[in-house]
Order: C-alpha cells, then structure tokens, then sequence
C-alpha cells in the first residue's frame, strides 16, 4: 500500500546561511583548509550579490579544494562552530507540532546537513533543497528528503516541488532569506502570493527587490545598508520564535 503523504498545514521554506545561522555555506571548507578562506569569502560574496552564478562559485570552490571533504572532516568542523540563532531549534519543533512543513532551502551542502542531523545538532526537518557537491553515503534510516539545488533560481521550483507534493498553497507558504541570492525565491514568492520574511537582510536583498518592485513583509534582525558591516552580537540577539504570531496569522 502506498504511503499517503502526511497532510501539512502551512510551509516554510528557508535559507540557512547568514539567515537561520551566523554561518557561510563553506565555513567548513576554511575551517579545514584555513589558507583558503579569502577566496571563499570574495566568492561567496560574488554570488549572493548576483555577480556570479552559483554554478561558477561551485566550481571555483571545487578548484581550489586540495580533495573532497570527508565525514570526519566536516564533525571535527560541526563539533567546533555549530551555531544557530536563537529560538531556531525551538521554532522547527514548534513547526512540526502544528504540521507546519519547515523546508530548508539553500546553497549550502547536502552532507552538512547529513552530519548536523545524524548528530542530533538539529531537528530533522522533512525536506532540504542544497547542493551536492558534498554529500555522504546515507547510513541507516532517515527522515529527511534532499532536492539537488545547483543556482539559486532552483530555490523557488523547489519549493514549488514542495507545495505541489502536499497541496499546500501560495497564501500558506512563507519564504525566509537574507541576501541577493535569495532574491529569485523572493521573486516568485511575490508573483505567487506568498509571505516573505527577510533575515538578517543585505543591501543585496533590498536591492534585488526594490529593483523589481517586491514588497518584504517583514524583517527580521538587522536591516544592513550597503557598505555596512555585519553584527554577529545584534544578529545573536534575535530570537525566530518571535516570528510565532506572523506565523500563527497565516495560519
């Protein structure tokens, strides 16, 4: 008998980088490969600023990598920096309670969620959209189902994947992200007529949606200007279950 997909109230699909967590999406390369980390850095900031592909930040990545990152590898780096922002673990077991969908959706890597979820860091969620280029072999049973992301754009038809699988609709559906990368899901949220909430917002982001005449439905944390700096300290203040009324509203 086939196995009936479980009935979800609502969804949310949402970055992790910068977004959920005060992390970049291959900190654990620099953690490992430390003389690396200035070319990560210029790369990373290429792409979320929509300069580049995230294609040809991938593959500028994977040049410079001296070999693939191992399993062990990525615990030595989880055990050292896991960190998320307040209430993020609280707010994903919330989720799940209400039969809220939480969808993480992001640039980051399969295999850094394989090892944060095996190691109990955080709440398995039911879906991660991220890309593959480090992934590892499944070991035992999970609960988390990947979508292969390779540019940004694939962040919103992954999500629609989502929304379609569990027939959940558009005006159910809240996008969270933080910068310029995030700005074709922003895009299509807009279009849809779904609920956007920026986190930790760059100039980027209001960049990309001011351009196209995208209106943010509320921001989270700080609001950073171009040429800002980032505050790690203000970012670490905000607390994501205070995002539980806007939610409960949608509801």
């Amino acid at each position: 008998m086939t196995k009936t997909p479980a009935k979800y109230r609502a969804l949310i699909s949402s970055d992790w980088n910068e977004c959920l967590a005060p992390c970049g999406p291959f900190d654990f390369i620099s953690f490992t490969y430390p003389s690396l980390d200035p070319s990560i850095k210029k790369t990373f900031k290429a792409y979320t600023s929509n300069h580049i592909p995230l294609s040809e930040a991938i593959r500028r990545i994977a040049a410079l990598l001296p070999q693939t990152i191992t399993e062990d590898q990525m615990d030595a780096y989880l055990d050292d920096c896991f960190l998320t922002y307040r209430g993020v673990t609280e707010l994903i077991q919330w989720c799940s309670k209400k039969n809220i969908l939480f969808m993480i959706n992001t640039t980051g890597m399969q295999g850094y969620f394989q090892r944060v979820f095996k190691k109990g860091l955080l709440p398995e969620v039911p879906v991660a959209s991220a890309h593959p280029m480090i992934k590892f072999e499944e070991k035992g049973r999970t609960f988390c189902r990947y979508q292969d992301l390779f540019e940004t754009r694939d962040k919103p038809l992954n999500t629609q994947k989502i929304m379609g699988k569990y027939d959940i609709g558009a005006v159910k559906t809240i996008v969270i992200g933080d910068s310029g990368g995030d700005g074709p899901h922003f895009e299509w949220g807009a279009q849809a007529g779904a609920f956007l909430i920026a986190s930790m917002a760059k100039s980027s982001l209001d960049q990309y949606c001011s351009r196209r005449g995208i209106e943010i439905n509320l921001y989270v944390g700080p609001r950073y200007s171009k040429g800002a700096k980032r505050s790690v300290e203000s970012e670490m203040g905000v607390n994501f279950m205070d995002l539980m009324p806007a939610i409960e509203k949608i509801l």
